[in-house]
């Protein structure tokens, strides 16, 4: 296996490779890692990811799953790197965090069968596909507002190849404390389904990626909070959240709500009728 990242160094966009506890730059240039400045390891065409996959989440949940998996699309936009703050609009209140583990296409893919897809995929990173679930009760169908707002698709710290993704711990951590704790044997669908499912119908280009789902506990986070995303073998994602400096336009839109459909979701499943009351703000 070997590791690639992108880093800023000296001003520049620079891909650079994991040596020990450096990081080194094609031209031999070597930054200490704790001292590097992150960037998104790739630059996607596009970031399209599973709705439900993990089986812990859609017990949580009590749900049926469909036969085969739907998905939503994450604009670039909202891309962000390993420890880039995370943005929660100010007047917003239901910010979750949902580890995951991120497929990167290494060759353009189309229409091609699951046992080639490992051939089309340059390496696996990690993800952290938080949801901004104040519009949910707009944006529940697209997704886009939820899942696509600024800085809530952090990915990183970088890519490894050649990393088998069977059996991996993934776990997520809010100040130090484990709060989801899953293993990608849990998935319905892998990796290698995934990509040839989507590859049907939507050309893959180098670089694009596939979130491929949560494991269940996925709950709101607060500004100030530490949030990082450990994954076997490709190690640890670490943001940090903190609240945008102007609140949510109220000429324009829909407005953040707190329904039940809002409240159900970022608390993981109906609370109402579990006995558990909403965290006061």
């Amino acid at each position: 296996m070997s590791e690639f990242r992108r880093v800023l160094l000296d001003g520049a966009d620079v891909q650079v490779t994991v040596d020990g506890d450096e990081l080194v730059a094609g031209d031999g240039r070597r930054v200490k890692i704790e001292d590097a400045r992150h960037l998104p390891p790739v630059v996607p065409s596009k970031v399209i990811a599973v709705h439900l996959n993990h089986r812990s989440r859609v017990d949580e949940f009590q749900i049926g799953l469909p036969t085969t998996p739907t998905y939503f699309h994450k604009p670039t936009s909202a891309l962000n790197s390993h420890k880039g703050a995370i943005v929660r609009p100010e007047g917003c209140k239901w910010l979750n965090y949902e580890g995951e583990v991120a497929i990167v296409i290494g060759r353009t893919a189309r229409n091609i069968a699951p046992a080639e897809a490992g051939q089309y995929i340059a390496g696996y990173t990690i993800a952290n596909d938080y949801g901004l679930h104040d519009f949910r009760d707009t944006d529940a169908g697209s997704m886009l507002r939820v899942k696509g707002s600024d800085t809530l698709c952090p990915l990183g710290p970088g890519v490894v190849t050649d990393w088998d993704f069977h059996g991996k711990a993934l776990r997520t951590y809010v100040n130090g404390k484990v709060v989801q704790d899953g293993s990608t044997d849990e998935m319905t669908w892998d990796m290698h389904y995934l990509v040839a499912d989507i590859a049907r119908t939507i050309t893959l280009y180098p670089g694009d990626v596939l979130l491929s789902g949560t494991p269940a506990n996925s709950r709101p986070v607060q500004p100030g909070d530490v949030v990082e995303v450990e994954v076997e073998g490709l190690g640890r994602l670490t943001n940090h959240i903190v609240v945008g400096p102007t609140p949510v336009r109220a000429d324009v839109g829909a407005q953040p709500t707190e329904s039940e459909e809002v409240l159900s979701t970022a608390l993981g499943g109906d609370w109402e009728f579990r006995g558990i009351r909403p965290p006061r703000r």
